[in-house]
C-alpha cells in the first residue's frame, strides 16, 4: 500500500476519533434526577474572576452524588468561582440570583437541598442542606 494512503487513513481515523469523543462528552442533562436550570448569574467583568451562580431544580431529592456530578459538569473558569444551589422540583426555586451572599431571597433558604461550589483554587465543596 502507498505511504500516502496509510498516512491519510491514519489521519482520517484520528479525526474521526476526535469528533466522536467531542460529541459524546457527558453533559448535566445526561444525569438521572430530572435536573433543570431555573436561574443563572454571571458577572460581566471579563478582566477579573468570573463568577457563575446557578439555581437548579431536581426531581429526585435523594440523588446527592448526581448533584455533585452536575456541579462538576458546569462551566468553570480558572481563578473564577462556580456555585450551584439545588432545590426540589415540587416547590419554588429562585430564578433571580445576586453576585453577593445571600445569592437569593431568604424565602428560599429552607428549600435549598444542597450547594456545590468550586472556588478560585479549584477546590470543590458540596454541602447537603447548607442553609437551615
Amino acid at each position: 500500500m502507498n505511504k500516502k494512503y496509510l498516512i491519510g487513513l491514519a489521519l482520517a481515523v484520528l479525526i474521526g476519533w476526535f469528533v466522536v469523543d467531542a460529541v459524546t462528552q457527558p453533559s448535566p442533562q445526561d444525569l438521572p434526577g430530572d435536573f433543570q436550570e431555573v436561574g443563572m448569574f454571571r458577572n460581566e467583568n471579563n478582566t477579573g474572576p468570573v463568577v457563575r451562580i446557578y439555581s437548579v431544580t431536581v426531581g429526585d431529592t435523594t440523588r446527592w452524588q448526581e448533584m455533585a456530578q452536575y456541579g462538576d459538569l458546569m462551566p468553570y473558569t480558572k481563578y473564577g468561582t462556580t456555585k450551584v444551589f439545588f432545590f426540589a422540583k415540587q416547590g419554588p426555586a429562585p430564578t433571580t440570583l445576586q453576585p453577593t451572599p445571600p445569592h437569593f431571597a431568604s424565602e428560599y433558604n429552607r428549600r435549598c437541598l444542597a450547594a456545590y461550589e468550586k472556588d478560585v483554587m479549584s477546590k470543590v465543596t458540596f454541602t447537603k442542606h447548607p442553609i437551615q
